[in-house]
């Protein structure tokens, strides 16, 4: 059983099946804890440049490719949504 998803996490699971076309998954179904690459949602590393673009675009800060925290960032939708809050600018 997956954990609840907070209204930014759900807003966030809405923006990345939105954004990365991911047919065949609902966003209230992603598991906020659950990891978002490779065995979990199984994204790869281009979907991470296409999420951190949105993400910049709808909350106003830019993800760095080159930051050495984006392991723990986009470990789970629940770390990437709580990095979220704390920098969004929008």
């Amino acid at each position: 059983m997956s954990a609840p998803q907070s209204a930014g996490e759900r807003e966030l699971a809405e923006l990345i099946v939105t954004a990365l076309n991911l047919e065949g998954v609902a966003p209230a179904e992603i598991d906020p804890e659950a990891a978002l690459f490779k065995t979990g949602l199984g994204l790869d590393s281009i979907d991470a440049l296409e999420l951190a673009l949105e993400i910049s675009k709808r909350y106003g800060f830019q993800l760095r490719s080159d930051d050495e925290n984006n392991l723990r960032i986009f470990r789970s939708l629940r770390s990437l949504a709580a990095h979220i809050e704390r920098h969004r600018t929008s």
